[in-house]
C-alpha cells in the first residue's frame, strides 16, 4: 500500500539533525518488529540494551498491519528545527498521562481503542517512562555511530540546500528511499494503511537517520509542516566500519592489545564475543579490561551469565583527540 502526498506547487524545503527519529527507527527495528535492513549485529545489541520496562512500552509499536502511532512516540517534532535524543527522553519522562489519553484519543477517534494501544491507556504514566527508558537506552548504545556519521550528515545538508536554492527538488525526493517514489503529483511513500494528503504551503521537514536502509517514518497531517525522515546516503558504510584513529599514537600510549581492544568496541559487546573477535584468552582478556576499566575508558554490566563491555564518552574523546590531531 502507499501514502500519498500531493505536492501543487515547488515545496518549501528544510532539513532537521534530530537524533531522536534515530533512536526511534533503530528501536523500531530491533524490537518492534519493523525490519528495515539494520544489520543482524547491531538489532541484537540494540534489543540486549533495553530492559523489561522499555520492552514493554514498545510492544504497541509491533502490531502487523498498522502504522499509525499518537503524536506521543515523537512529541518533540522536528519542524522548528533539531531535537536532540535527550530533550525526547525530557519530554515523555515530563509527560502528562492525561494528554496521552487524549492523544489515543484524537488519533484513533471515540470508542474502543485497538487493542494494541489499551494497555499504554490503563497506564499511561507507566508506559511513558518505559518508552523513555527505551529511547534512552538505545541511543546510549547508539550515539557514538551517529558521531561517525557527522560528515555524511553535513554532506546531507549541503545537497538538500543546494536543491532548496536550486529548484531540484524533483531529483532530490525521487532519491530518498526505494520505498518513497516521486511521480507527477507528489510523493508515494510505502505505507501499511494508505491516505491520502495534500502538502499545500506547508513546509516539508527531511530528517535524515541513521537506521536500515528501508527506514521510513513520516508525519503528514500536522497543520504546519510535514516530516519525513530516511536513511542518510551512505549510512552502510559505516555499520562494519572499526574506529581506529591514529592507532600507533594510541597503541603508544594504552600498549597495542588495550588498544585494538579499544577500537573492536565500535558498539557493546559481551566478553565471550569480543574474546572470540580478537583471539584473546579470557583471563588475559579480563586482564586487559581491567585496566582499561581503571582508567574510566570502558563500562562493565553483568547480564544473567554474560559480562557486557562499552566504551565510555572518555573513550570516545581521547579517540576523537587522535583522530584530529595525528601525530
Amino acid at each position: 500500500m502507499w501514502s500519498e502526498l500531493r505536492l501543487r506547487s515547488t515545496p518549501q524545503l528544510q532539513i532537521s539533525i534530530s537524533p531522536n527519529l534515530t533512536a526511534l527507527a533503530m528501536l523500531a527495528d530491533a524490537l518492534a518488529g519493523r525490519r528495515r535492513g539494520l544489520p543482524e549485529s547491531w538489532r541484537r545489541t540494540i534489543a540486549s540494551r533495553i530492559g523489561p520496562l522499555g520492552r514493554g512500552a514498545v510492544r504497541p509499536l509491533a502490531v502487523a498491519g498498522s502504522s499509525v502511532a499518537p503524536d506521543s512516540t515523537v512529541p518533540c517534532s522536528p519542524i522548528n528545527g533539531d531535537v536532540t535524543v535527550q530533550s525526547q527522553v525530557t519530554a515523555l519522562q515530563d509527560g502528562s498521562p492525561d494528554s496521552l489519553i487524549k492523544d489515543l484519543e484524537q488519533t484513533f477517534g471515540p470508542g474502543t481503542l485497538p487493542s494494541h494501544w489499551r494497555s499504554a491507556a490503563e497506564r499511561p504514566g507507566h508506559w511513558l517512562r518505559g518508552y523513555a527508558s527505551a529511547l534512552a537506552e538505545v541511543w546510549e548504545t547508539t550515539e557514538p555511530l551517529w558521531q561517525r556519521a557527522r560528515p555524511l550528515l553535513d554532506r546531507e545538508v549541503e545537497r538538500v540546500g543546494i536543491a532548496a536554492v536550486r529548484g531540484g527538488h524533483e531529483l532530490l525526493l525521487g532519491t530518498l528511499s526505494e520505498r518513497i517514489v516521486y511521480g507527477e503529483r507528489g510523493l508515494l511513500i510505502s505505507d501499511l494503511e494508505s491516505s491520502t494528503f495534500e502538502l499545500g504551503d506547508r513546509k516539508l521537514v527531511l530528517v535524515p537517520v541513521l537506521a536500515g536502509k528501508d527506514a521510513v517514518i513520516v508525519s503528514l497531517d500536522s497543520p504546519d509542516a510535514v516530516w519525513i525522515a530516511y536513511p542518510v546516503p551512505g549510512a552502510s558504510s559505516l555499520w562494519h566500519e572499526s574506529v581506529a584513529p591514529a592507532e600507533d599514537e594510541v597503541s603508544a600510549l594504552l600498549g597495542p592489545v588495550r588498544a585494538h581492544l579499544l577500537y573492536a568496541l565500535d558498539r557493546p559487546m559481551s566478553m565471550r564475543t569480543l574474546a572470540t573477535d580478537l583471539q584473546i584468552a579470557p583471563s588475559g582478556l579480563t586482564y586487559h579490561c581491567d585496566r582499561l576499566h581503571a582508567g574510566r575508558l570502558i563500562t562493565r554490566e553483568r547480564r544473567g551469565r554474560e559480562v557486557w563491555i562499552a566504551r565510555t564518552r572518555r573513550a570516545e574523546e581521547l579517540l576523537e583527540l587522535f583522530r584530529r590531531h595525528p601525530g
